[in-house]
């Protein structure tokens, strides 16, 4: 089982969305265990405040560091080492999140995730984390976007959370490249619209799907992925000297 801790100031925005679909069936299975902190809950003001002006002036507000150096410390037994866990702050950073960190990360038993928030954390936090975290080269007003999307590509991949043949049909491979699949229908077969323009059109589902023969499907499969990559090559060798 590996068990999320996750540290953040909007402890509501998870609540939704953890109890659905495949993460809510690896919760109930046992196979992952998420536990939220509140930020707040660790500061001394009646205030509860998590955040302050920057040393030396400045735009923005920057995240207080003591609030997380309390949660942590207890998470962690007093930062007792352990080779089956990371502590990440998820904020803009060098190394981006993708489906290789993803796998490494499944065979950990410990994932803490610090939400960073306002216009940054008080830099003293690198003592205290394994490394920074960004899902894109992108801004969000936080990081608790960034922790759903870390816990549910990691969750995903955890024996058990989903079917072994869904995992064997990934858009990334083993190298974390995205790989060309084949177009994918279903019901209905046929499906009567009219185009942006008022006119009717019908829209039909290839008939080899239909046909019942696995042997043409597969067929029919490989040969559009076969298209789909000569056509990417000739996109990208368009305009180049031969």
């Amino acid at each position: 089982m590996i068990k999320f801790d996750i540290l953040t100031i909007f402890p509501k925005v998870f609540e939704g969305y953890f109890s659905t679909s495949i993460i809510n069936r690896a919760k109930t299975k046992r196979l992952v265990k998420i536990s939220i902190h509140n930020l707040r809950d660790y500061t001394f003001d009646r205030r509860k405040t998590i955040d302050d002006r920057p040393y030396g002036g400045g735009a923005g507000m920057i995240m207080k560091v003591e609030p997380i150096y309390l949660v942590l410390k207890k998470l962690t037994h007093n930062f007792r080492k352990d080779s089956k866990r990371k502590i990440i702050l998820l904020r803009p950073s060098k190394k981006i999140f993708n489906q290789n960190i993803a796998r490494s990360y499944k065979n950990l038993k410990h994932i803490i995730l610090i939400c960073g928030h306002y216009e940054g954390v008080d830099e003293r936090v690198e003592h205290f984390i394994d490394e920074s975290l960004s899902v894109g080269n992108f801004v969000l007003t936080g990081g608790e976007l960034a922790a759903m999307i870390v816990v549910d590509a990691i969750t995903r991949l955890v024996d058990g959370s989903i079917k072994k043949e869904s995992l064997g049909e990934e858009s990334f491979d083993d190298e974390g490249c995205l790989k060309i699949e084949y177009p994918q229908y279903t019901r209905p077969g046929i499906l009567t619209i009219k185009d942006k323009f008022g006119k009717i059109k019908v829209l039909k589902a290839p008939r080899v799907l239909l046909s019942g023969s696995h042997q043409k499907i597969r067929e029919w499969r490989h040969g559009q992925v076969a298209e789909k990559v000569a056509r990417a090559l000739q996109k990208n060798n368009r305009g180049k000297d031969i």
